[in-house]
């Protein structure tokens, strides 16, 4: 079943086993987009907890099937962690770096790194590439993420970041722009990466 006939069980007939497959099927994605805006488990936990009650209860209300149940879900999640935000009266500071748990890149497949001298590299180039990330405006930042990480279209992140299309776009040139002012005080070779990827 796709997520349309899922969502339509559940909302029809109450099919709990509906709702636990859609959960299985997107929780990683919504769990690891408001971990990337807050960088904290527990709150994480906390966000991640509340979204879904939010989309328990507000599934007959609100929810447009016209629409894809898991963006409908994702702006959930994307407003509940914006006002966690809001009410601690500043955004958060990525403070991520190589040797955190949660590795930006890890989803890229090391294709050039045929023995362990090029291994080493790619992996100092993916740990730079965070931590440049992470110093990134938050604004930046976010659709950095959402682009790369999340796979989302630019439509997609205008609608669930509520801008303009020519705003994200213009979010991600900025943020390119800062990238590779930040590269370009690194080696050569680590620039040349960002520029591939």
């Amino acid at each position: 079943m796709d997520d349309h006939e899922l969502v339509r069980a559940f909302r029809q007939d109450g099919n709990q086993q509906a709702f636990a497959e859609l959960l299985n099927r997107h929780q990683n994605k919504v769990y690891s987009y408001i971990y990337s805006m807050v960088m904290n488990p527990e709150v994480t936990n906390d966000i991640f907890q509340e979204t879904f009650t939010k989309v328990i209860t507000k599934m007959d209300d609100t929810y447009n099937e016209q629409g894809k149940w898991i963006a409908w879900v994702m702006r959930i999640a994307h407003n509940a962690t914006i006002d966690h935000i809001r009410k601690r009266k500043r955004f958060v500071d990525v403070n991520a770096t190589a040797d955190s748990d949660y590795d930006f890149y890890d989803r890229l497949e090391d294709k050039d790194a045929s023995d362990a001298q090029d291994d080493m590299e790619f992996r100092e180039a993916k740990g730079s590439l965070l931590k440049h990330i992470s110093s990134l405006p938050k604004e930046q930042r976010e659709v950095v993420m959402l682009r790369h990480y999340h796979e989302m279209s630019f439509k997609e992140i205008a609608e669930l970041t509520n801008v303009s299309i020519n705003t994200a776009l213009g979010r991600m040139r900025y943020a390119l722009i800062n990238l590779r002012k930040m590269f370009d005080k690194e080696n050569g070779k680590t620039y040349e990466y960002v520029r591939r990827g």
